[in-house]
């Protein structure tokens, strides 16, 4: 896979949103980047809202991350640990994402950062051999999915007049590969529409296409191989990502960054 050069978030003298600590909504959230990614958040002292389509998981996340807030004794995440909120949401369903939403409305814990991470590939295929089926789902999940976030929490942050959301992009999003047409075309799919989004948002808040570089997931699994395993996990990758997206501002709308 060839990853662009690292990108550096522009944060100078641009508004951030309120601090220190965040609530933070994350979509795909019961395992690989998106589980790293809020059990490092919630360690952090940040409140975590999840979602994702494995109930069983998402029960045992929800230990997890009660856990991991109470793990750093030189955070205050004690205070939140009983904040997390996690729930059985398809973001390839309109109707499931607004009912998210009205939910999130409901317990008044309103996200300042939202990161659109749910996504799936495609089986290595050429592209004329990938079932229609397949194509759908790749399709529906990692551009409908985001799209569907959007058109029901744009409207909440702008009512709130501040919030960032991150569109989990791909190396793929930037450059192409045999196989896994399916995936670039959704991950280059994200790149315009995040970019296109960010021209029609108000001032305070920001929208950005985050690629997290090559990691050891499942999804590299099933294009790599064993090969997959020669990559960073998702765990070392965390720390990083966090840092990265906590750090994200106004002056950044539009960007195309890479962890």
């Amino acid at each position: 896979m060839t990853t662009p050069p690292s990108g550096a978030p522009t944060t100078a003298n641009m508004s951030r949103i309120p601090g220190p600590y965040r609530t933070v909504l994350i979509t795909g959230v019961s395992k690989g980047l998106g589980k790293a990614l809020a059990l490092e958040l919630a360690k952090r002292g940040h409140t975590v809202i999840g979602c994702s389509r494995s109930q069983d998981k998402l029960n045992s996340l929800q230990a997890d991350l009660a856990a991991a807030a109470v793990s750093n004794p030189n955070s205050p995440a004690a205070a939140v640990k009983n904040k997390h909120l996690v729930f059985n949401v398809d973001v390839r369903s309109n109707s499931n994402v607004e009912e998210l939403a009205r939910m999130v409305v409901e317990k008044k814990t309103f996200p300042d950062i939202i990161v659109n991470n749910a996504g799936t590939i495609n089986r290595n295929n050429k592209f004329w051999d990938v079932p229609a089926e397949e194509f759908d789902t790749v399709i529906d999940t990692n551009v409908k999915g985001i799209a569907n976030m959007l058109r029901h929490f744009v409207p909440l942050m702008i009512e709130h007049k501040q919030g960032v959301i991150v569109n989990m992009s791909s190396g793929w999003g930037r450059s192409a590969a045999a196989q896994v047409a399916p995936y670039c075309a959704s991950k280059w799919a994200v790149e315009g529409l995040t970019r296109s989004v960010a021209k029609e948002l108000p001032a305070g808040i920001a929208i950005v296409a985050l690629s997290p570089g090559v990691i050891n997931t499942e999804m590299l699994q099933s294009c790599f191989g064993s090969s997959a395993s020669l990559y960073q996990t998702p765990e070392a990758w965390a720390p990083r990502a966090a840092t990265l997206i906590l750090n994200l501002s106004t002056g950044d709308n539009g960007a195309s960054l890479t962890v």
